[in-house]
């Protein structure tokens, strides 16, 4: 074969496969076979102690040491260097020290250097970094599960994952803890993604992270010879910012939808990376004294920050409520009780967060004609370690009848100012009556 290197980086560039393409176990075992010296399992370890506390996977990428893994399996030492270090261990029982030396927080991985020279080292593959791989591709994961020792797995490649804002890579095949930042190859041996999640409650659903990202994140460091940073928390700071300006740049440019609730019409956002589910208490025992009718959209744009902090996420939500058999103040105090003002905070308040500032007032959206009169609650909390950035909620009530009523929800995690005061504003604007 020729192998062909752009900056240290080793990238297949032969017609011929490292590892015989051949189907079912046969290309199983081949490609394990020579996986060993180039597979890492990553541990994270309390520095006082010398025990670990977390532990994932890795894998050599270059000659001289590089090996790629995910963010969230070396988040803690990213956060807290002081507190924790990083170690691997190979195949054949050798440990030894590994430093962090860049983070990719938006898609979850991270570069590390190891005390190896001369080792040898995956490829990635050229079909994949150029999005040209087919559907029902076999695909070979490998990593160390639950700490048992390494394995290999064999699924499919079924595309990127529809509805969701992250670039992921859906793997029908099994990835358990201690996987994650592990290879997944294909017949031929060549990396397609890195491991890094599997859906709850799913059977087999997997996810990897493109092997394009973890390309350009090995050049970055290539390019600028990263010195290993004592502490990263101003770059996971940087690179949370500006995710979430394209985040909120790319929700505001795709804009609303009106949807029907009963006399009202409600916004629903267009872009394609929420998942919206309905829900009614109609068939609810014993009899309801008012129908909800409500749904609930949630973007798909979850981010790792810490063990304790995941954020990112965006909801929208719509309950159209109307009296059975309730009086006008039985109304009103249930309407009460079902438009209380919640912040869903992806980690501990205290110690993520300032405390939340609430403000409440009757306004009315555009022309009063086809906007009815409104009971705004918005809450907004800091975050502590994040300038800048905030979670907000803001709930509207409509008040122009005494027996039936919409309750909207708009809650925004790790959001700038004044994207949500403009954000707020459309949203408000768009909750109208109809004629």
């Amino acid at each position: 074969m020729v192998a062909a290197a752009i900056g240290g980086v080793a990238w297949a560039a032969s017609t011929e496969p490292l590892v015989s393409a051949l189907p079912g176990p046969s290309a199983a075992e081949g490609i394990y076979a020579a996986a060993p010296p180039r597979l890492l399992q990553i541990r994270t370890l309390v520095s006082g102690a010398g025990r670990q506390s977390a532990i994932g996977s890795g894998f050599l990428v270059s000659a001289d040491g590089l090996a790629i893994t995910n963010y969230h399996v070396v988040s803690q030492v990213a956060l807290d260097p002081t507190t924790y270090q990083l170690e691997y261990i190979a195949a054949d029982g050798s440990r030894g020290e590994v430093k962090l030396l860049a983070i990719d927080l938006p898609n979850d991985l991270a570069v590390v250097r190891l005390d190896k020279r001369n080792a040898p080292f995956f490829a990635f593959d050229e079909s994949a970094m150029a999005r040209g791989l087919s559907k029902g591709e076999r695909l070979y994961s490998m990593g160390n599960p639950l700490d048992l020792g390494f394995t290999i797995t064999e699924g499919t490649y079924n595309g990127l994952v529809e509805r969701s804002y992250n670039e992921r890579i859906h793997f029908t095949g099994a990835l358990n803890g201690g996987m994650s930042g592990g290879p997944a190859v294909t017949a031929g041996d060549r990396v397609v993604g890195v491991n890094v999640a599997k859906r709850s409650g799913g059977e087999l659903v997997s996810f990897l992270v493109p092997a394009r990202f973890a390309a350009a994140l090995l050049q970055r460091v290539r390019d600028q010879e990263l010195v290993p940073a004592q502490d990263f928390r101003a770059e996971i700071g940087g690179q949370l910012a500006a995710w979430q300006s394209g985040l909120y740049k790319s929700f505001i440019d795709q804009g609303f939808r009106s949807i029907a609730f009963g006399p009202y019409r409600a916004p629903e956002s267009k872009a394609p990376w929420f998942n919206c589910w309905a829900q009614t208490n109609a068939s609810a025992m014993p009899k309801p004294r008012a129908s909800v009718n409500s749904t609930s959209c949630r973007s798909d744009t979850g981010l790792f920050v810490a063990s304790d902090l995941n954020t990112g996420v965006i909801q929208l939500s719509h309950a159209h409520v109307r009296t059975v058999d309730l009086n006008q103040f039985q109304f009103a105090a249930f309407l009460t009780g079902q438009s209380q003002t919640r912040l869903f905070g992806g980690g501990p308040f205290r110690k993520w967060y300032t405390p939340q500032r609430c403000h409440e007032d009757f306004v009315v959206a555009g022309s009063a004609q086809d906007h009815p009169p409104l009971r705004v609650v918005w809450c907004a909390q800091a975050y502590r370690e994040f300038a800048g950035l905030y979670d907000v909620a803001l709930t509207a009530v409509t008040e122009d009848h005494g027996s039936e009523a919409l309750v909207s929800r708009l809650s925004l995690q790790a959001v700038g100012y004044d994207d949500a005061i403009a954000l707020g504003k459309r949203f408000l604007d768009a909750v109208q009556s109809t004629p």
